[in-house]
């Protein structure tokens, strides 16, 4: 049988391993929610998703008391169904982030067991398109670090034969980003891929201007300079600029990503699994995308996303991010530039349980 016999929820908190600042916030911790399913045929899958230091309770509280109860006795292969069941469950609070981030931690861990009961990886069962992926860099790139701070992890990255770095951009005037990114372009040369990210901070007039000052920097992508609700916005600023605009992080569904390729609004789409609901939502966004011929970059995660980017012929970058190695056995493995998806069977997430338990709050 493949019952689902139980349906547990907690929340750990991670601390971060550097600090993180943008326009917009500072990363204070990473409040992570997991489930964990146990079937009747001996299968435990592991799922999670994640805030940034607020809402976890809220999180915990919605599976606790709404959706973990409708679980029991499902049958676990029935991904779609329970997904919906969840999802129609809260109909009154979807679209919205609680939800969604509830949905993933419950659809990541059904996953985990589909991959188990087949003995594949999930990257394989999710597609199988490629098993290595190019990966840049964001952990340098932070809005408080100096101009050499940023030339520095810039080079680095380069060295290691990582593909880009990513570069907070938001700062009071226009002139000073333009420096910051001139000097790390200076350095690097023009065969190394630099994005910017704005993380919303910027007015709809604003990120036109900023997107002109940036124009001979040979940038790889813009990212999130409007709010995420601002899809005019971002047309606008899409007609103006040859700078692909990239979105997604601060996205909940599959129709608001619709939205966005329909009219034209983004040419990179950078869907965070946690924050869409889970795989299966995630992997609609990325086929949806694809035939846009519009390339999936996803947002943080990097050690679940690497499995989907894997996934799908329009998997473009991996974001390197690290924020699980205080509590899982091993790390992603980058090669020659490129982030290998595990081959082991499941997320390939190896979850120290004693770390979790140390971390647990809730």
């Amino acid at each position: 049988m493949t019952r689902i016999t139980t349906a547990t929820a907690s929340l750990v908190d991670l601390e971060v391993e550097t600090v993180r600042t943008d326009a917009t916030q500072s990363f204070v911790k990473q409040e992570t929610i997991l489930v964990r399913i146990t079937t009747d045929d001996g299968l435990t899958g592991t799922g999670y998703s994640y805030t940034i230091g607020t809402g976890g309770r809220s999180v915990i509280a919605l599976l606790r008391e709404s959706l973990l109860p409708l679980l029991i006795g499902s049958d676990s292969r029935d991904i779609e169904r329970l997904w919906r069941l969840a999802h129609n469950v809260t109909h009154a609070t979807t679209v919205g982030a609680i939800t969604s981030l509830a949905l993933a931690a419950i659809d990541t861990a059904l996953w985990d067991i589909r991959c188990l009961r087949a003995d594949q990886p999930l990257w394989q069962v999710a597609g199988g398109y490629n098993n290595a992926v190019p990966v840049y860099d964001t952990e340098n790139g932070w809005l408080h670090l100096s101009t050499d701070d940023l030339v520095a992890g810039a080079v680095a990255a380069q060295e290691r034969g990582w593909g880009g770095t990513k570069i907070k951009v938001g700062k009071p005037t226009g002139q000073e980003d333009v420096e910051r990114l001139r000097a790390v372009r200076d350095a690097v040369g023009r065969g190394f891929d630099i994005m910017v990210d704005a993380n919303q901070a910027l007015t709809g007039a604003e990120a036109i201007r900023r997107a002109a000052a940036f124009s001979d920097l040979d940038l790889f992508w813009f990212e999130e300079p409007l709010p995420a609700d601002d899809v005019s916005g971002h047309v606008r600023l899409a007609q103006s600029t040859s700078i692909p605009v990239a979105v997604g992080e601060s996205m909940y569904s599959i129709g608001q990503f619709r939205d966005y390729l329909q009219r034209g609004a983004a040419s990179v789409i950078q869907t965070d699994a946690a924050r869409i609901g889970g795989i299966t939502p995630w992997l609609k966004v990325a086929h949806m995308a694809e035939a846009f011929n519009v390339d999936v970059c996803p947002h943080f995660l990097m050690e679940l996303h690497v499995s989907l980017v894997a996934a799908v012929p329009n998997g473009r970058y991996v974001e390197y991010i690290p924020q699980l190695r205080a509590v899982t056995n091993d790390e992603i493995t980058i090669v020659d530039g490129h982030a290998h998806a595990p081959n082991t069977p499941g997320l390939g997430i190896d979850w120290n349980h004693d770390a979790l338990d140390d971390r647990r709050v809730v």
